[in-house]
């Protein structure tokens, strides 16, 4: 099995040459006479560059395979071994990259066990985030989300700056908001899904993650680029760990903005999130408030729904674009809102009113 990755150069790069660069330096290397014996072996372990095209504005595009052997079956190894140290010797982009479906991991609950949890079927879920993001109580946690869920909403989740802090440390956070999701279950009959922000150093952070699902946490928020995708795949691997993780992008930008270098935002929110077991993924909407254009969105879209992971177009999400969203993604899309519910002139409840009225609109034409 291959993983065959495609870096784009710019024009004037001679990508004949950084191809091979890439195809030796990023896995066997060169020997002398003096490993002869131990050719065959060396050879089986070298990329291969197997296809070059020049683009009509001179960019260049160089396919390289990479033996799957050369990995361990994870995002990390991965990432040393397509770009760890070339990344730092020019200009050349990681644009995409071919996994074999076996290799990581699928989500444990992705977009049909989401569904299950909260039995939605039939229609695009809407989720809310806490805002304002930094100093709110615990207390102010629940009376929010008391708000938003007796509207209907069906996820919400922690900002992603707001950490196990004094003002709401997580685990009051969490108490107070399981005891509004207990009750809207008991008069309702729905479930409430709170991805609550895990965070913590690399001998925390899983422990921490099984302590707050013993503590009766539905869903989780992972920052996974400033954590690490082991990270993600460690708790997304652990038994005890039966929620769905939502994958926040923040730090996305400093790998994928650039035009010649990095990675492309489908590699890193796509490819990767999918392959690292997020059960959702966060990343920019193009109608949105951030800059972003509406091919990646769809390449991000279709890799994530191609292993059954949830789409989360978010930033600057609000009811007067859901006609576009719903033409874009149909119903197989979580609607992502922080500001465009919780500003809304007559209140949270009001604004999630909004977004389920802005879908029954598009549902009758």
């Amino acid at each position: 099995m291959t993983i065959e990755v495609d870096y784009r150069f710019p024009a004037g790069v001679d990508a004949v040459k950084q191809a091979k660069i890439i195809a030796v330096g990023q896995t066997a290397g060169t020997w002398n006479e003096r490993f002869a014996s131990r050719e065959s072996a060396l050879r089986s372990h070298l990329a291969e560059v197997i296809n070059i095209r020049t683009e009509s504005t001179g960019e260049s595009i160089a396919t390289v395979s990479f033996p799957e052997t050369n990995v361990e079956n994870d995002i990390p190894s991965l990432l040393t071994m397509i770009f760890g140290k070339y990344s730092m010797a020019g200009t050349a982009k990681v644009m995409a990259v071919r996994l074999p479906a076996s290799y990581g991991m699928r989500p444990k609950l992705g977009i049909a066990g989401i569904r299950d949890r909260l039995g939605v079927v039939d229609r695009p879920l809407v989720m809310a985030i806490f805002k304002p993001a930094l100093g709110l109580t615990a207390s102010d946690h629940a009376e929010i989300l008391a708000e938003v869920a007796i509207a209907g909403l069906d996820i919400i989740k922690d900002d992603e700056i707001l950490g196990d802090l004094a003002s709401a440390p997580t685990l009051e956070r969490l108490r107070a908001c399981r005891e509004v999701i207990a009750r809207v279950k008991q008069e309702t009959g729905r479930t409430v899904l709170y991805a609550v922000n895990v965070t913590g150093n690399a001998t925390k952070i899983v422990e921490r993650a099984r302590m707050l699902v013993k503590e009766g946490a539905n869903a989780l928020l992972l920052n996974v680029l400033a954590y690490g995708f082991a990270v993600l795949e460690a708790i997304a691997s652990d038994p005890e760990i039966n929620v769905p993780i939502f994958a926040h992008p923040a730090l996305a930008g400093a790998l994928c903005i650039s035009p010649d270098c990095g990675m492309a935002y489908s590699v890193v929110l796509g490819t990767l999130m999918a392959h690292a077991g997020a059960d959702a993924v966060l990343y920019p909407a193009h109608y949105g408030n951030l800059p972003f254009e509406a091919a990646e969105e769809g390449k991000i879209r279709d890799i994530l729904r191609d292993r059954g992971t949830f789409p989360v177009p978010s930033a600057g999400i609000h009811p007067g674009i859901i006609p576009n969203i719903i033409a874009d993604y149909g119903n197989d899309v979580i609607l992502n809102s922080g500001t465009g519910i919780m500003d809304h002139a007559d209140g949270p409840a009001a604004g999630v009113k909004a977004f389920f009225d802005a879908l029954d609109r598009v549902k009758k034409g």
